[in-house]
């Protein structure tokens, strides 16, 4: 099933994806029953509040194709770096550009949710530990990038510049999330095309690496990165990250005063 969390009529909702018109996904019933097209809610990201902040774990240079798109050698192991809860940003809201700056690029990623409390979990019961799946695209702003293999604060850690969503979907309802196309349109047009099964370290490994030396906990994420085809989007750009089977995380870039 697909899961929402919204707010409509000054009041944060739960939901779940309903067709709407003839269009699926293009409304959210919510727990009151009450159907909802897309446009008329304001969106949150789709995962529930834990009861501590949530780790968030990102992978760079996990698509060989984008390692070899941006002149760099594939990783032998996962390159990781963390974020904070306040980059994320639900679907259809805005993302900063700060003024000035020469290139800001989306990265559509098949984010993994945790689903239960994972320690030293084998590669071949991986699975068991997700709760589910979610699109998130998470920008770069590349002025301020000193080293790739390890992105400073200001270029992956910056409020607004993670949208996520628009549905938690549950991992039961992906039956191999290592072969989901994926695809960018930035006003429409398609810039980026790729699949998961391209990844170079896939979610079984993740879990089984990440567990090995420190605990993950229900909603925490990983970031699973990009495949090639970023490209640098301006002010007023309508960026669509979709995923098969997970869903279309729509955001437009606005401009913020000021080089931060």
């Amino acid at each position: 099933m697909k899961h929402a969390r919204v707010i409509y009529e000054g009041r944060e909702h739960s939901g779940t994806a309903h067709e709407f018109n003839g269009q699926p996904d293009a409304a959210v019933r919510l727990e009151d029953g009450r159907i909802v097209p897309q446009e008329q809610l304001t969106w949150l990201p789709p995962l529930a509040p834990t009861a501590r902040p949530r780790t968030i774990l990102a992978l760079g240079l996990n698509y060989a194709d984008h390692a070899k798109e941006l002149e760099f050698k594939a990783p032998e192991e996962p390159l990781v770096f963390v974020k904070g809860q306040s980059a994320l940003i639900g679907h259809r809201q805005h993302t900063h550009r700060p003024a000035g700056v020469q290139f800001m690029h989306y990265e559509c990623e098949l984010a993994i949710v945790v689903g239960k409390t994972a320690r030293n979990v084998k590669r071949d019961d991986a699975y068991d530990f997700i709760g589910g799946y979610t699109v998130a695209n998470d920008y770069a702003i590349r002025d301020y990038l000193e080293n790739w293999y390890r992105p400073n604060l200001r270029v992956k850690n910056r409020d607004t510049c993670t949208p996520l969503g628009p549905w938690f979907v549950d991992a039961a309802d992906v039956p191999d999330p290592m072969a989901l196309a994926l695809r960018t349109t930035v006003n429409g047009q398609v810039t980026q095309q790729g699949n998961t099964r391209d990844m170079i370290f896939d979610a079984p490994f993740l879990i089984e690496y990440f567990s090995r030396f420190m605990t993950l906990s229900p909603g925490d994420l990983i970031l699973t990165g990009t495949p090639d085809g970023v490209v640098d989007c301006k002010p007023g750009d309508v960026v669509v990250t979709e995923i098969e089977r997970i869903g279309a995380l729509m955001n437009t870039i606005e401009t913020i005063q000021g080089k931060a």
